[in-house]
């Protein structure tokens, strides 16, 4: 089994900060990928930041320029620094794990944490 928890969310004026993070444990294979995701209620999960084993990130557009995804010094963790957060970023923020090819072919999701952007 493959646990992943989330932790960071909270409330935040436009304009501020959070810094999200999440811990991957359990019987791992292999971790190639970390992913950030969000939904908001009624919308499409999207994918927000993605990192993988060699350091190359990718991101949605939306949030380029001020989120950035970064690996701990324990692998099996990543950050989500969020700056410059706007009232279109609220969701629900979840890491996902991708092994590569290297576990079954199963996605493993956190439960998530709850981001709001309001004055």
């Amino acid at each position: 089994q493959v646990q992943l928890v989330e932790s960071g969310g909270g409330l935040v004026q436009p304009g501020g900060s959070l810094r999200l993070s999440c811990t991957a444990s359990g019987s791992i294979y292999n971790i190639y990928a970390l992913a950030w995701y969000r939904q908001a209620p009624g919308k499409q999960r999207e994918l927000v930041a993605r990192i993988i084993s060699s350091g190359n990130t990718n991101y949605g557009d939306s949030v380029k320029g001020r989120f950035t995804i970064s690996r701990g010094n324990a692998k099996n963790t990543v950050y989500l620094q969020m700056n410059n957060l706007k009232p279109e970023d609220p969701a629900v923020y979840s890491c996902t794990l991708d092994q590569g090819g290297w576990g079954p072919d199963i996605e493993y999701w956190g439960q998530g944490t709850q981001v709001n952007v309001s004055s």
